[in-house]
């Protein structure tokens, strides 16, 4: 009898306690994380300024985390006949920004009857960055062109559209890498001699370019595969690829 009494004690804890954990169960529970709505899918792009060129490039590889997702997607944007947009960063954050941009300027050809010039572009991609200020694109912009009178202009970007009137720049995870290098080849920083920064020519330029991706390649894991170089004069614009390293 006493053996019956202490097997009926215990179904009953059993079942009560199956009862607990079903309606645990059927809570919500407030689960931990580090979610976020952003990622950064690395590269790196550069914009170098002449008399009257401007080079901009940009690597061609997309990465998440220690993955390559592709190996092929270009980082240099047509905006123009004479300008280039440059977005390091989170990739579909720089198509939805690229796309803004297009539907912006196409509006702007309908109603002038001509593309906007450089300046005007520099200043529209500062107010779309700048509305955008709250939940921004998570994108690092160089844009760079020809202006009225035929100079080449650069222009440099943060997050939520401070920009600055430059003659060279960088973004994304090579940035350290690359802007030191242009700082001492192009700037020629606490250096006693002059750089390129005066007398700079298309040749010039495009070497220096070559020579600073192969360096981030080596360097930064999320720079590679590929390079897309952005020759921008009064002949319009043209493309330049350059193969980099794919491991």
């Amino acid at each position: 009898l006493r053996s019956q009494k202490i097997i009926f004690k215990m179904s009953i804890a059993a079942n009560a306690f199956d009862r607990e954990t079903t309606l645990l169960d059927s809570q919500p529970r407030e689960v931990a994380g580090n979610w976020s709505p952003y990622v950064n899918n690395g590269g790196t792009t550069l914009a170098i300024c002449g008399d009257d060129f401007v080079v901009i490039a940009g690597d061609t590889r997309v990465s998440h985390g220690y993955s390559i997702s592709a190996r092929n997607v270009p980082k240099v944007f047509k905006l123009t006949d004479k300008c280039v947009l440059a977005s390091s960063g989170m990739l579909s954050d720089a198509i939805a920004l690229q796309k803004t941009l297009k539907n912006k300027i196409a509006w702007y050809k309908h109603q002038n009857g001509k593309e906007p010039g450089t300046k005007a572009l520099a200043q529209l991609l500062s107010n779309t960055l700048y509305y955008k200020r709250f939940f921004p694109f998570y994108t690092f912009n160089v844009l760079g062109g020809i202006d009225e009178d035929g100079n080449g202009i650069c222009y440099s970007y943060d997050a939520v559209g401070s920009f600055e009137l430059v003659k060279y720049s960088s973004s994304g995870t090579g940035h350290e890498l690359v802007q030191s290098l242009l700082d001492n080849q192009m700037g020629w920083k606490d250096q006693k001699k002059k750089g390129l920064l005066e007398n700079v020519t298309k040749e010039a330029a495009l070497d220096l370019v070559r020579e600073v991706f192969t360096g981030a390649g080596e360097r930064d894991i999320y720079t590679g595969d590929a390079v897309t170089m952005c020759l921008i004069d009064q002949d319009g614009v043209q493309m330049i690829p350059f193969e980099l390293k794919e491991d």
